[in-house]
């Protein structure tokens, strides 16, 4: 069994496949300097590319964990969310508030897919 790492540095990869999973290391937005729908929305620009990358997309997620700093930007970031999930394709999800590396990071998300076919 294979496992095969994608653009590894000291302390992780962005990309991680084996059996034919894909697991994403955390995503944050690409510019932290914005609110939290822009944040959101660039961070699940980041994941879908990165899912491509990979040979999947946002149907095969299979589970997602957000991590969001204040449970008071829970509902703008649910929106970009439902949004950006095809419908019938929604992932098991948890979403958690927690304290961010950088204190100007909103939103961070933890993605496992499925390759597709």
């Amino acid at each position: 069994m294979t496992i095969e790492r994608q653009e590894t540095k000291q302390r992780m990869s962005r990309i991680v496949k084996h059996n034919g999973t894909i697991y994403l290391c955390g995503q944050v937005a690409a510019d932290a300097n914005t609110d939290i729908t822009e944040q959101t929305q660039t961070m699940l620009d980041k994941v879908e590319g990165l899912l491509l990358q990979a040979g999947s997309d946002k149907e095969h997620i299979l589970s997602a964990t957000v991590y969001i700093r204040d449970m008071k930007d829970f509902a703008q970031m649910n929106a970009v969310w439902d949004a950006w999930v095809p419908e019938g394709h929604a992932p098991a999800r948890a979403c958690v508030e927690a304290r961010m590396a950088r204190p100007e990071l909103l939103v961070e998300v933890s993605v496992i897919a499925a390759e597709k076919a």
